[in-house]
């Protein structure tokens, strides 16, 4: 005798994934592997590239490819939006009446940036949103995830707050937050934050190349040299100028480095492209991006952070 859905809904939860990207890969397979409410989840998924589909379902044999929106979303308990952020009104026009036609309304866990989660619950008529900026790291469980339910947490049960988690710890840290600007700020620092350090890298091995090193060599150098330090960093608990002076002797080779780039003005530029990544943020969001230095302040969050050390994963 065939499980009804809400009997299915008692023993495993069910993740829909509309958009099979690089970031919606990364969660599938992890998720496929979790357990979540003492479950491994099942896990759809529908791309329009059939392309992509394939070779998702080729890669994770396990994962249930889905021929329609339909078939996917049908009875999940939630609904992974992993669709770029451009084609929002395709999506709500697409995506929006088959939600909206399942007897039990699903949770839309949304890793998109710059869509507010207002336009999230307009355009396709849900109340449970969550908005999430994971990284590209969480495809090896070595990333962070800022999210939220922000001002509707009131409509979500415990089990569906708990599915989020459990698929954003997936990725690896994930770290909550009660307002939704707090996300458009992480998009900021975390979301976009690999992309400067791998322009780090990139520079430092070039300098190495130039020197006379080898580029295997110089990479290899240079990547074990950042990878130790945030290590060191995390595990010393020490501030980054304590450290950073803990290197630096005087007259010595490192306090010439640190001369030119403090006088290249190295903080500055690492500031002020945090801030015009926020700023765009907000503009994707149709939000005011007159914040920052030398700016409107503009209104400013209140929240406060959980405390990792204490609570693991920002649980």
């Amino acid at each position: 005798m065939l499980r009804t859905a809400a009997a299915r809904r008692r023993h495993m939860s069910k993740f829909a994934f509309v958009g099979a990207g690089k970031m919606a890969e990364a969660m599938m397979g992890t998720i496929q592997d979790t357990q979540i409410e003492n479950a491994t989840p099942t896990v759809s998924f529908y791309d329009v590239s059939c392309a992509v589909a394939k070779r998702v379902a080729e890669k994770y044999p396990k994962l249930n490819r889905s021929e329609t929106l339909s078939e996917c979303v049908q009875d999940a308990d939630v609904v992974v939006l992993c669709t770029k952020p451009q084609n929002m009104e395709t999506v709500f026009e697409e995506l929006g009446p088959v939600v909206q036609a399942q007897t039990v309304p699903p949770v839309l866990l949304s890793i998109l940036a710059g869509v507010p989660a207002e336009r999230l619950r307009t355009g396709l008529g849900l109340q449970k949103v969550v908005r999430s900026m994971p990284n590209t790291p969480g495809q090896i469980g070595c990333g962070i995830t800022v999210w939220t339910a922000d001002k509707h947490k009131h409509l979500f049960t415990d089990a569906d707050l708990e599915r989020c988690r459990g698929a954003l710890a997936a990725l690896g840290k994930e770290i909550y937050v009660e307002e939704e600007s707090y996300v458009d700020m992480s998009t900021s620092i975390s979301g976009s934050g690999p992309a400067y350090i791998f322009l780090l890298i990139e520079a430092m091995v070039d300098a190495g190349v130039q020197e006379g090193f080898s580029r295997d060599v110089a990479t290899t150098l240079v990547q074990q040299t950042i990878l130790g330090s945030v290590k060191y960093a995390i595990a010393s608990g020490e501030h980054p100028a304590v450290l950073k002076n803990s290197v630096t002797s005087p007259a010595g080779t490192t306090a010439s480095a640190i001369y030119e780039l403090e006088k290249g003005n190295f903080r500055t530029v690492v500031q002020d492209a945090i801030w015009a990544c926020y700023r765009r943020s907000l503009e994707m969001g149709g939000l005011d991006s007159n914040v920052g230095p030398g700016r409107s302040a503009g209104p400013k969050p209140t929240t406060e952070f959980p405390d990792l050390e204490e609570n693991g994963n920002g649980k």
